[in-house]
């Protein structure tokens, strides 16, 4: 894992640091890294949403299909996914 997805996933870094590191993985289309943000529990939901505009951003549309048929990740999430699918 890159130290980008590492800074997004870290919980003692702030909300501003966060959301940079979400951008900069939709600047290098990293859509995979982005996929396992949003399925990663114990990461608030406000995250997971980011990435998942940061994979609509990247036209990650297979990936978003995915989520958007995934069982393990909240509903609202697989809603939103399908949405922007």
């Amino acid at each position: 894992m890159s130290t980008t997805f590492q800074t997004a996933v870290k919980k003692n870094v702030s909300r501003t640091q966060r959301y940079e590191a979400i951008d900069s993985l939709v600047r290098s289309g990293e859509t995979k890294n982005l996929s396992i943000l949003v399925k990663m529990g114990g990461i608030r939901g406000e995250f997971r949403r980011y990435a998942l505009n940061g994979l609509a951003n990247c036209n990650a549309t297979t990936l978003l299909e995915e989520l958007a048929e995934d069982t393990t990740i909240e509903s609202s999430l697989r809603r939103r996914a399908s949405e922007l699918s």
